[in-house]
């Protein structure tokens, strides 16, 4: 049994308290040799947390689980989920428990979750644990993520463990500390509807409306408007992932949040040269979650959701009132689409230093046209946008550095230029400046994630991930001092980057 730890944490447990036969209540295994290798400052403080009473052995001792914090109540989450497309009707955190739940300074609720913390009811078969590579990879991505401004679960700490992790080779342990707004997810709701156990499911669909969307509580409608809710949130959310490069690498439904933010980062990748086809995951064999097929796969998972919902949106016995059901919760599905681009052009309208206009369908086919100009020159994606306010600010040249070719981005560049004059009286610079605070100069870039996980894993030197990770905290400042994290990788090596769920 851990002893109990003395650093405050806030937590109102309402999961625990309200959803029982939701979960296994577990404890986090005990670890040899508890260090703690990152500490999340700035949210610890945003959690009301005291940093300083975190930093040494206190710290560890809580982070790997050999020490639970003042009421803790760790339980392991049941869900399913359809795994590229093939459904499994019991998952559940097989390594992972929710610690609880923080209150925190701006009274929001905020899950506190180990990730790589042991065997659970749900490990079928699986140690339970996580290595000091896959670990610290998700706090270089999901701090990049959120720096960017894109909805994500956020890495609390990482504690390493003192005991070897067996993969493909022996690795250095470790835990996560993960922070989201909640662990709902389509699965959840899978997990009680592939069992026809509608009681469970209603119970989950008002606890879900009560933490994500209490205005919708006691509507008559709710369960369709939570389903459009959640749809609203996942179509503005992928956009932004297209809109910055980032393919998620495993958008299966258990790793599909109820609250709009993203979860899992294993097999994620951002990719370099432009390519909608782009595939990085060691396990997506057929390319089933590219970086273009994200929007359908995102549409695919929500109809998902609508099925496991179903049986709450019919209000009567009658075939009537069940085909009504059926009706309204297609009509959510198939305006997905349509709520996508409303999103995606958005962005690329500010990524194009463009206010709104009255003609959508010229400015997604200026942006449409762009997009293939870089693909078809395969021009790095992050830097062919940057590059694209330089020359908003006068500079072509450098724009024209990363092109091949010059005579079709000249072309491209007069349409544009004519597009933006038409929005009067803006100067150049100040456009450019606009540009340059939603195209980022630097991103989580596949091949300095990994140098840096090397260095942490083989070396047991932080160094160049701390070095990293404090340039992704501030991705559209250009400094000197980060130039080296804007350098896209060698073709040689995008060419057979692969990544890895860390399981």
């Amino acid at each position: 049994m851990q002893p109990r730890a003395t650093p405050s944490f806030r937590f109102d447990n309402s999961y625990a308290r309200d959803l029982p036969g939701f979960y296994v209540p577990w404890k986090p295994a005990q670890v040899p040799a508890a260090r703690l290798l990152f500490l999340n400052e700035p949210l610890a403080d945003e959690l009301g947390l005291d940093p300083a009473a975190l930093l040494g052995e206190q710290g560890a001792a809580i982070f790997a689980g050999n020490t639970l914090p003042e009421g803790a109540e760790p339980i392991a989450q049941a869900y399913a989920g359809h795994q590229f497309g093939g459904f499994s009707p019991q998952l559940g955190d097989g390594r992972a428990l929710l610690l609880g739940e923080v209150i925190d300074r701006q009274g929001r609720r905020r899950d506190v979750a180990f990730k790589g913390s042991g065997r659970t009811p749900f490990s079928r078969g699986g140690d339970g644990k996580a290595a000091v590579g896959p670990m610290l990879r998700e706090v270089l991505v999901s701090e990049g993520m959120h720096a960017l401004g894109i909805p994500t679960t956020r890495a609390l700490a990482v504690a390493g463990t003192g005991e070897p992790v067996y993969r493909e080779q022996v690795l250095p342990g470790a835990v996560l500390t993960r922070v989201a707004s909640s662990h709902l997810r389509v699965g959840t709701f899978e997990f009680f509807s592939s069992r026809q156990d509608f009681e469970k499911l209603r119970q989950l669909a008002e606890y879900a409306i009560a933490r994500h969307d209490p205005d919708l509580a006691g509507h008559p409608g709710r369960y369709l408007e939570l389903l459009r809710r959640v749809s609203q949130r996942q179509a503005a959310l992928v956009a932004q992932w297209m809109n910055v490069g980032f393919i998620h690498g495993v958008m299966n439904t258990d790793n599909m949040t109820i609250s709009g933010e993203t979860i899992d980062y294993g097999p994620c990748a951002f990719m370099e040269a432009y390519d909608p086809r782009a595939v990085f995951s060691s396990i997506d064999h057929n390319g089933r979650y590219a970086y273009g097929n994200q929007p359908p796969i995102a549409q695919w998972n929500l109809a998902r959701l609508a099925e496991a919902l179903l049986p709450l949106m019919v209000e009567g016995e009658s075939e009537e009132a069940a085909d009504r059901a059926v009706a309204d919760a297609t009509a959510v599905i198939e305006a997905f689409p349509g709520l996508f681009q409303a999103a995606l052009l958005r962005g690329l309208r500010a990524k194009l230093g463009l206010s709104e206009g009255s003609d959508d369908a010229a400015d997604a086919t200026l942006a449409n046209d762009w997009l293939g100009l870089l693909k078809e020159q395969r021009v790095d994606f992050t830097l062919g946008w940057r590059k694209l306010a330089d020359a908003a600010a006068g500079d072509e040249a450098s724009l024209q550095s990363v092109f091949s070719e010059a005579q079709p981005l000249q072309q491209w560049l007069a349409r544009w230029r004519a597009r933006c004059e038409s929005e009067g009286t803006a100067s150049s610079e100040a456009r450019a400046e606009r540009m340059r605070r939603v195209n980022p100069w630097i991103i989580p870039r596949n091949h300095q994630v990994e140098e840096a996980l090397k260095a942490a894993s083989a070396h047991d030197d932080l160094g160049p991930f701390e070095r990293l990770l404090c340039a992704l905290r501030h991705p559209y400042e250009e400094k000197a001092e980060n130039a080296l994290y804007a350098e896209p990788a060698p073709a040689a090596v995008t060419a057979c980057y692969q990544t890895f769920c860390g399981t």
